[in-house]
């Protein structure tokens, strides 16, 4: 069976920088903290949830909506998982016109 990658809710602890674009929160994923990116969520602040994808957050959520899929990732046993989830910080969105570093 393959491995499905899905967006988690996470509390965003801290934020760093100024530049929307450049804009990182540290996120806690229910006792994991990893930072990512907040280009795509210009508004969120210290204290929001957000949903995460891949290191970007992709919208805010609120509370016991982040909760309630927390207990179901413990229920399934999969928030081990997020200790394999890489980091944004070496990332950021794509800017039109700029090649791939791939």
């Amino acid at each position: 069976m393959a491995a499905m990658c899905l967006a988690i809710p996470g509390k965003i602890e801290s934020v760093s920088g100024e530049d929307p674009l450049t804009r990182m929160g540290r996120v806690n994923f229910g006792g994991v903290i990893k930072e990512a990116s907040l280009a795509y969520v210009p508004e969120a602040a210290v204290g929001d949830y957000v949903i995460v994808h891949v290191g970007f957050a992709l919208s805010r959520v609120d509370e016991a909506e982040a909760h309630k899929v927390f207990d179901y990732l413990r229920q399934m046993d999969e928030l081990a998982e997020l200790e394999e989830v890489p980091s944004a910080s070496s990332r950021r969105p794509a800017v039109a016109g700029e090649k791939s570093a791939s």
